[in-house]
C-alpha cells in the first residue's frame, strides 16, 4: 500500500491541492489533523480516498482522534497526537499504539517532521504543509508498505516547489 501523508494544513490547502494534482498512484491520503475540514475539501478534489483524522484545532465531538489502518505491514496507529502529549515526547503514543498491536506510528501536531525506528516500531511525523517548525520548510511524507516493509521518505518544500527526500536516523541528527 502507499500512502500522502500530510498534516496541520490550518487552513491553508493550496500546498496539498498541488501535491494531489502531482501524485495519483496513492491507495490513501492520510491527514492526521489540524484542521479535519481541509482534509475534507481536499478529499472533494481528489479520486484518492482520504482517511482524516481530528487534532487540537478541530471542534466537535467524535472519535476521530485516532484510527487503526490494517496494511501488509501490520497495523499503523494514526493519531495527531495532542492527546498523547507528542510535544514533550512519543512514550505516550508508542504505549497506545503498542497495546493495540501496531507496528507504526503516523501522528502530527509538533508541526517538525520526524521519522525513527524504536525498538522495530516506526515512528513518522510528516511535519507541517503550512506553519512548519524545525527546518522551516513545508513537509509531507510518503509511505509504502509490504509485507516487513515500512518505507517512509519525509519530503520537504522550498520556494521553488522542488522536493527532498529524507527518511531515518540520519535526517534526525541532521535537523538539530
Amino acid at each position: 500500500m502507499k500512502f500522502l501523508v500530510i498534516s496541520d494544513t490550518h487552513g491553508k490547502i493550496d500546498m496539498a491541492a498541488e501535491l494531489l494534482k502531482e501524485y495519483k498512484d496513492f491507495d490513501y491520503v492520510i491527514h492526521l489533523g489540524d484542521y479535519y475540514k481541509d482534509a475534507l475539501r481536499l478529499e472533494n478534489m481528489s479520486k484518492i480516498p482520504f482517511i482524516s483524522l481530528k487534532g487540537n484545532m478541530d471542534v466537535g465531538r467524535s472519535n476521530d482522534y485516532y484510527k487503526i489502518l490494517d496494511t501488509e505491514f501490520g497495523k499503523v496507529y494514526l493519531s495527531h497526537g495532542h492527546i498523547e502529549c507528542v510535544k514533550y515526547d512519543t512514550m505516550n503514543i508508542m504505549y497506545s499504539a503498542t497495546s493495540l498491536g501496531c507496528r507504526a506510528i503516523l501522528y502530527g501536531h509538533t508541526h517538525i517532521p520526524h521519522y525513527e525506528c524504536i525498538g522495530g516500531i516506526h515512528l513518522l511525523n510528516p511535519g507541517s504543509l503550512s506553519i512548519p517548525r524545525g527546518r522551516r520548510a513545508c513537509s509531507y511524507a510518503i509511505v509504502e508498505t509490504k509485507p516487513d516493509v515500512f518505507d517512509a521518505k519525509i519530503c520537504y518544500l522550498d520556494g521553488n516547489n522542488t522536493k527532498q527526500h529524507k527518511s531515518g536516523f540520519l535526517n534526525k541528527i541532521l535537523e538539530y
